[in-house]
């Protein structure tokens, strides 16, 4: 006879093992790096979270604002 755990107790131990999320790539080399700046946020102090965002913001900007200027569609 196998005991079940308690519904919290079974909720702890799926949350014991951490799961790799899949890392998003897009094949855009600019935008690839401000996806891996913002993956790393965890291993950073949250002080330096909104400095992430704001850079990460305005590096994707000048990555689509290129791609516009050379008129290109924005790759998705």
């Amino acid at each position: 006879m196998t005991e079940e755990l308690p519904a919290d107790e079974a909720a702890q131990s799926a949350d014991a093992a951490p799961v790799e999320a899949e890392r998003v790539r897009t094949g855009v080399p600019r935008v690839d790096e401000v996806i891996a700046a913002v993956e790393e946020l965890e291993e950073r102090p949250i002080e330096e979270h909104v400095g992430v965002f704001e850079t990460a913001h305005e590096q994707l900007r000048r990555a689509l604002d290129a791609e516009a200027a050379a008129g290109q569609q924005p790759t998705r």
